[in-house]
């Protein structure tokens, strides 16, 4: 499955919109706290545990994302937008959300 953020694929011909896809992650933020109070994996401003939780919520909303256009015959989706939202009490949790349109490439 070709995921893009741009409108078109080179070269290729958008044949069919098939509708837009989502795919959401929501992810427990506990280890934000344990991050704070042990800022020990800080390096150079920047904290491998929390870029790891991101990068990890960010690949299972883009893949149920995928699977999605999947199920409708889609073999690409393109104009992806990922979103990254703190919910919850105590902003105890963090979303991500991809948005895309599932389209069949010719």
């Amino acid at each position: 499955m070709l995921v893009t953020t741009t409108e078109s694929v080179e070269g290729k011909k958008i044949v069919e919109y098939m509708g837009i896809c989502s795919g959401e992650a929501i992810v427990g933020a506990n280890i934000f706290k344990d991050m704070f109070a042990s800022i020990r994996d800080v390096v150079g401003g920047r904290s491998g545990t929390y870029e790891k939780i991101l990068h990890d919520a960010k690949n299972m909303a883009i893949t149920e994302m995928a699977e999605q256009a999947d199920k409708w015959g889609a073999n690409a989706i393109v104009g992806v937008d990922i979103d990254y939202e703190v919910l919850g009490k105590e902003n105890g949790m963090l979303m991500v959300v991809a948005n895309g349109t599932a389209v069949k490439l010719g």
